[in-house]
């Protein structure tokens, strides 16, 4: 099992036009179905400044009690990218793993499948190494 400090931004990425944590897909359903779930605005839920969606007001009161723990790493940016030292704010939230307890999301379902999967710790070591860097730069570049 890899172990890693939880990487939660202060901002959440919320794609290019969605304005939604995750593009609107429910962060719970992740841990507790086992897949990727579309929530509703009928079960939607203010977190640092963003809007979460959740499939049922029982995920949407799951979060609620322990955001931290259901929020994906890194903002919901691309771990690959990341790991790459960059953000990709284009993600596809079918593309997803749980690792340690943590949900990391991806750009790319094959990167997920033939390239993170293979090399996980690999991968999350470098992500954890530059985070703090990348998310400095995405709030340098949020201010120009």
């Amino acid at each position: 099992m890899i172990s890693c400090v939880p990487a939660l931004a202060d901002s959440v990425n919320t794609g290019y036009f969605g304005g939604v944590a995750i593009m609107g897909y429910d962060p719970v359903a992740y841990f507790t179905e086992g897949r990727a779930m579309k929530g509703s605005e009928e079960f939607s839920y203010d977190w640092l400044g963003t809007p979460w969606q959740f499939a049922s007001g029982k995920h949407r009161e799951i979060f609620i009690g322990d955001p931290t723990r259901y929020a994906p790493q890194y903002g919901g940016y691309c771990v690959g990218e990341v790991a790459d030292k960059g953000a990709t704010i284009n993600i596809d939230p079918e593309a997803w793993a749980i690792i340690d307890g943590k949900l990391y999301l991806s750009y790319s379902k094959e990167f997920m499948e033939k390239k993170f999967e293979a090399r996980p710790s690999d991968f999350l070591a470098k992500a954890e190494a530059n985070w703090p860097a990348v998310e400095a730069q995405m709030e340098q570049d949020a201010f120009h």
